[in-house]
């Protein structure tokens, strides 16, 4: 049997792509997935109503959902706010920021927050991710069925994506990686960077992949607006980039990855 999931990411309500937005949840609903997962950045701001935008999408799209919070949902002009409860809105109005899980039908999700209200450096768009955020993800594969394809989503990729149209720079990123793969994770999606991508972890077997998905958002960065159909099957991982055309969604990169024997 094979499993499917909508990994979508940055869509930026408040300056997403409206006609590629739309097109892409009339996609999700008209398929059959088994989970959508949003890697962070529904918001442009994290202005309230780009918020209750991102939720009555969110609403019209199948049940199974799964969304982490990204930079972006951090309030940009609401500074006590940012600095003191960075994601309050986003847990008001989409769910929690801390983590997020879903599990079963033979795959299990983790969520982890990867983005900062307020950082000590001067750029506070960069990641981070803390050994007791990746210690409690693994720990907590660890309780799930051994046979189960193992997925976390982040919302910055974790290592540096080589020729990538920008940098995530994640302190404790590399680290968090090594404990993915020590953990038999299999999949760790992302977003933040605006462009489709994948590659393994130069960790443990080698089959730990990250897998980036691009951007529905005016914020183009060289790659059209594109979502990513993922397959989880026996022996590989399927992932399909999406690109809107302007009329609709068409194949614009596909990857096989092989998945390790459990």
């Amino acid at each position: 049997m094979t499993i499917r999931i909508a990994h979508l990411s940055d869509i930026h309500f408040g300056g997403e792509n409206e006609a590629a937005v739309a097109a892409a949840a009339e996609c999700i609903t008209r398929e059959a997935f088994d989970l959508v997962i949003v890697s962070g950045d529904l918001t442009r701001y994290g202005e309230v109503w780009e918020f209750e935008k991102a939720r009555a999408w969110l609403d019209g799209l199948p049940e199974r959902l799964l969304v982490t919070p990204g930079n972006h949902d951090a309030p940009y002009l609401a500074w006590a706010e940012r600095i003191f409860t960075p994601f309050r809105r986003f847990e008001r109005l989409i769910g929690p920021a801390p983590a997020q899980t879903w599990s079963g039908g033979g795959f299990a999700v983790r969520g982890v927050n990867t983005a900062r209200g307020v950082q000590p450096r001067l750029n506070w768009s960069k990641g981070q991710i803390a050994a007791r955020q990746a210690q409690a993800a693994a720990a907590w594969f660890g309780d799930q069925d051994p046979a189960c394809a193992r997925i976390v989503v982040v919302h910055h990729p974790l290592i540096e994506m080589i020729g990538g149209p920008m940098t995530a720079k994640v302190w404790g990123g590399e680290a968090a990686a090594a404990v993915f793969a020590d953990a038999k994770v299999d999949l760790v999606l992302s977003g933040h960077i605006h462009a489709p991508f994948t590659w393994p972890y130069p960790y443990g077997d080698g089959r730990t992949y990250a897998v980036g998905a691009g951007t529905l958002s005016v914020r183009e960065r060289g790659v059209p607006p594109s979502f990513n159909v993922v397959e989880v099957e026996d022996a590989c991982f399927r992932v399909k980039a999406l690109a809107w055309t302007g009329s609709r969604y068409e194949p614009y990169r596909t990857w096989s990855l092989d998945r390790r024997a459990r």
